[in-house]
């Protein structure tokens, strides 16, 4: 039966004659209703008038939907407390935001949209850009070839392959894909102070930096790579393996390969005892070449080596497996070339003319 069947006044009258000693029976009878209607109507309404009763059902009406917006309320809670543990921030993770929460709760694109503060005509818009799948198929190629390139040498790569894209762009897809390097940088308590006695190098063999960077066969042999660098052009003119060095090992092959390259004005190195021995100090000094020694326990002073030999150790040494000497050899040689040639450098080594780099140094093959 229709609430609505009845008005209050009916409901009223027939409450009254009740009261009025009327029989239940008699009374449902006339009325048309069962006596648990008429029950259930006098235990709600027992002593009260026509407007009294109409009161009470607009306070039954609100209190419904108070109750109906605190149930909203408690679930749009859940779900804001479910979507602040996932970050909200451009508009295609608002999308995927709205897409779960419409997955897991059961909700409407609208409600949805209104949680999290979302437009949704924005969510509604299909994209004109044009499909960019191959180009991110691409970027993820080089990032797992080339694990430790960030995105301005992963932009490099793709402006030299010919992709029309802007360095902006690469580093959007570069975040989307996660490709992202997480280096932690320790903190400088001391501010390293440079030495003022030394010039700029303004060319191609101007000034070299040389150091040794230490690595094991995967027998567990100790091996050790002399690694030298052109601190202007960033060109790398040997990587050397060797079981162990001495002096003379230094020299024989720093012959070797400024036979080929040409002879430097000045080659910064520590204070090891192969830089610091007779056999290299008069090479030198026959050759014309200038030994910068770094300061004890000062490794900024030879910072462009430094900074080369984390490279070599993060694209070269730690993603290959050497079985032998001639295999670390081989694998050097490789990585040595490529970074000569295909590397993307720094600001200063892509500013360097590829023909003034290729007239100032010769390809020098690895020592066997």
């Amino acid at each position: 039966m229709k609430a609505s069947q009845f008005s209050d006044a009916q409901k009223a009258f027939i409450i009254k004659q009740g009261e009025d000693g009327t029989s239940v029976a008699e009374i449902c009878r006339k009325a048309g209703i069962s006596q648990a209607t008429y029950f259930n109507w006098k235990k709600k309404y027992s002593g009260m008038m026509p407007s009294d009763m109409k009161r009470l059902r607009e306070l039954e009406q609100e209190n419904a939907r108070l109750k109906k917006i605190v149930a909203d309320l408690s679930l749009d809670k859940e779900m804001l407390q479910d979507i602040v543990r996932r970050k909200n921030l451009r508009p295609g993770r608002k999308r995927t935001l709205v897409d779960v929460m419409r997955s897991d709760w059961a909700i409407s694109i609208r409600r949805a949209c209104a949680a999290i503060v979302f437009d949704p005509k924005t969510y509604r818009y299909k994209s004109r850009r044009p499909d960019q799948a191959a180009l991110e198929q691409r970027m993820r190629e080089i990032c797992q070839t080339r694990v430790r390139f960030g995105y301005r040498r992963v932009h490099v790569l793709l402006k030299r392959e010919g992709w029309p894209i802007n360095q902006k762009k690469t580093y959007r897809i570069y975040r989307e894909l996660g490709m992202q390097l997480r280096n932690k940088t320790p903190k400088r308590r001391v501010k390293a102070k440079l030495r003022e006695d030394r010039a700029e190098a303004v060319g191609p063999n101007d000034v070299w930096a040389m150091d040794f960077v230490h690595d094991q066969l995967a027998t567990g042999r100790k091996v050790r790579v002399l690694t030298v660098v052109d601190t202007f052009s960033r060109y790398s003119p040997v990587l050397d393996p060797r079981f162990s060095y001495r002096g003379e090992d230094v020299v024989a092959t720093l012959e070797r390969v400024c036979s080929r390259t040409g002879y430097p004005k000045t080659i910064r190195v520590d204070q090891g005892s192969e830089f610091i021995s007779r056999d290299l100090d008069l090479w030198a000094y026959q050759r014309g070449v200038t030994l910068d020694f770094s300061r004890p326990g000062k490794p900024t002073d030879n910072a462009f080596i430094e900074a080369f030999n984390g490279r070599l150790r993060a694209e070269c040494l730690s993603a290959h497996w050497f079985l032998s000497l001639a295999d670390a050899a081989e694998k050097l040689e490789a990585w040595r070339r490529d970074y000569n040639e295909q590397r993307p450098h720094g600001a200063i080594g892509n500013k360097v003319p590829a023909a003034l780099m290729k007239s100032a140094h010769a390809t020098s093959p690895c020592c066997q």
